[in-house]
């Protein structure tokens, strides 16, 4: 019988976690935009605790999630057409946009697939190999789909005052970039993360009894 993991790095985490929240209210632009940046974390992470007895991801996982969470956060905070480090790499390379929304929508690829391909290899009789890889890309473009579609639910709703989520910066392909973006974290996620995720989930198994 194997004996229940460790919970001190899920529990680590998510103090963390809590404490990023906390900062990202505290003195963010506005409310409402704030709201919106922040909601997939609010939903996911309660889901992630009620589940936590019957379903424990890995602690790579755990780790990942806490990051994509903690970039939703600060995004929230600053919002992403104003975040000051990207706000900086802008002004030093003359850069056209703040870039910091980008990297959020590679995190939106790059963390999905990895619990994706946990949830699959552990929920449905599938191996590594095409079919799932293909799902897991599947699992990504999706989730993005959705979030642009909830993008334009919100800005329909709300008019103008969704102008800072939506965070466009004047580019009328921001959604395809938003998606290509997707797409690439999910590519590298799955190119240099796939070892290091079998050897996780190799650990987990192996927890002694």
């Amino acid at each position: 019988m194997r004996r229940a993991p460790d919970d001190s790095v899920p529990l680590f985490l998510l103090a963390a976690v809590g404490a990023v929240f906390l900062w990202s209210f505290i003195g963010c632009h506005d409310r409402f935009t704030w709201f919106l940046e922040v909601l997939p974390a609010v939903i996911g992470i309660p889901a992630l605790i009620f589940l936590y007895p019957q379903v424990r991801f890995t602690n790579l996982v755990y780790a990942l999630i806490a990051v994509h969470a903690s970039i939703l956060m600060v995004g929230g905070h600053y919002t992403y057409a104003l975040m000051p480090v990207f706000e900086w790499i802008k002004q030093a390379f003359h850069l056209d946009r703040n870039y910091y929304d980008r990297l959020g929508h590679f995190a939106q690829g790059f963390v999905p697939a990895l619990i994706a391909r946990e949830v699959l290899l552990r929920a449905t009789p599938l191996r590594p190999g095409k079919m799932l890889t293909t799902l897991v890309f599947s699992v990504c473009m999706a989730i993005s789909a959705l979030y642009e579609l909830f993008e334009f639910a919100a800005a329909k709703a709300t008019g103008t005052a969704a102008d800072a989520f939506l965070g466009t910066q004047g580019d009328v392909w921001d959604t395809q970039w938003d998606m290509t973006f997707c797409l690439i974290g999910a590519s590298c996620a799955l190119l240099f993360f796939t070892r290091i995720h079998d050897r996780a989930l190799a650990r987990q198994d192996a927890t002694p009894a």
